[in-house]
């Protein structure tokens, strides 16, 4: 043979094989991006997630799952007959999820309006900890059996869980401890991680809406519920920030000595901010929690106009009662006190724990209208109310 004609077929042949690596590698990513370019969803106030969206599919970036997360996950979301065509990279994302998902767990109260809102809680069959959940439509299902009792939010029932074999499973993780997720992942559950608390301002855990709207398919509803919330979020803002009075706000109690109240990064503090109120603390860091001692608060609130969110009081005996001191505050003398704790559902559980980061429009109402009454004399108090 000649010598010419064989090493130029042998190299003809390795760019081949080459070129079929290459085509096996970009089909994989051609089925994936399909025929749309990528774009992202808008996102307009959330911080801890984004959607990036296809014609065909959508990845859902949860960039926060828990304060000071190290890591982002990816999850691809696409319907079960795009997903069956397509050619995906290995562990290229967390979590596949087909749509719209039919049967999952929830592990956090405040996923149950999203899911009440888009009409998609016949798709919830398990909850840890049933008891703390208030909406009457999934109360509803939880007395026919239809919403199973889970456990305990960080040790689920496993056995029941595998024996359900839910489509998904939505978490709750408050740091990178999450090992009982593991062994459903190991199952073939896709588990998901929901980060709607770690945002800053209410408009933000509200857009989470839209989470759900991918999962349950229903993106247009999502927007639609969020853009309606949005707009009476800022139509009453915009009401507050015309008022003249601009009141002192003291929040929190004592609990075995130590006060804690909402830090001035907060979501708790972003609210008083959007009535056009001054909150003592506003000035503080962080989107947590304060802990002062009974003599600093008493020092800086003694004077504060309003008193709103005394941990777990609904009355001014109740206080008295477990400290004397809380009646050397003006608010407390002044009888300005308002607690959501007296606003519970059918089981105990506190409403505004599971549907105000949902409806912030509801609470910046109730706030308004204690702060500034001639702004909303009509409005009846939905989570905030005056202590008895």
């Amino acid at each position: 043979m000649n010598v010419k004609k064989y090493f130029f077929r042998l190299s003809l042949l390795i760019v081949l094989a080459l070129a079929s690596c290459r085509d096996t590698t970009q089909k994989a990513k051609e089925d994936l991006n399909s025929t749309k370019s990528e774009n992202h969803t808008e996102i307009r106030h959330a911080k801890s997630f984004e959607l990036e969206t296809s014609e065909n599919y959508t990845v859902i970036h949860v960039h926060k799952a828990w304060p000071n997360a190290k890591k982002s996950f990816k999850y691809l979301v696409a319907s079960r007959e795009h997903l069956a065509k397509m050619t995906l990279p290995a562990g290229s994302y967390d979590a596949i999820i087909a749509t719209p998902v039919k049967s999952l767990i929830t592990t956090s109260t405040t996923h149950i309006p999203a899911l009440e809102s888009l009409d998609g809680l016949d798709a919830l069959v398990g909850f840890p900890e049933t008891q703390y959940i208030s909406s009457p439509p999934a109360r509803k299902l939880i007395a026919e059996g239809k919403i199973k009792e889970l456990g305990s939010n960080q040790n689920l029932n496993t056995e029941r869980v595998l024996d359900m074999q839910p489509e998904l499973i939505i978490g709750f993780g408050i740091d990178e401890q999450n090992s009982g997720y593991e062994l459903f992942k190991k199952a073939g559950i896709p588990v998901v991680y929901n980060g709607d608390w770690t945002e800053a301002t209410p408009l933000g855990k509200a857009e989470w809406i839209k989470f759900f709207g991918v999962l349950l398919n229903k993106e247009r509803e999502a927007d639609s519920v969020f853009t309606v919330i949005e707009k009476e979020y800022k139509k009453v803002r915009s009401l507050a920030e015309k008022t003249i009075t601009k009141p002192s706000v003291l929040s929190g109690a004592l609990y075995k000595d130590v006060w804690y109240l909402p830090a001035g990064e907060s979501w708790a503090a972003r609210f008083i901010a959007d009535a056009n109120a001054n909150y003592l603390y506003a000035n503080t860091t962080g989107t947590g929690s304060l802990s002062l001692s009974l003599e600093s608060v008493l020092e800086k609130g003694q004077q504060a106009d309003f008193w709103i969110g005394p941990s777990r009081f609904t009355a001014y005996q109740e206080m008295a009662q477990s400290n004397t001191h809380y009646q050397q505050f003006k608010a407390f003398k002044e009888k300005r006190i308002f607690s959501f704790a007296g606003t519970k559902g059918p089981t105990g559980g506190l409403l505004y724990y599971e549907l105000a980061p949902q409806r912030p429009d509801l609470v910046l109402k109730d706030l308004v209208h204690i702060f500034h009454p001639e702004v909303l004399p009509e409005h009846t108090p939905y989570f905030f109310k005056p202590l008895q």
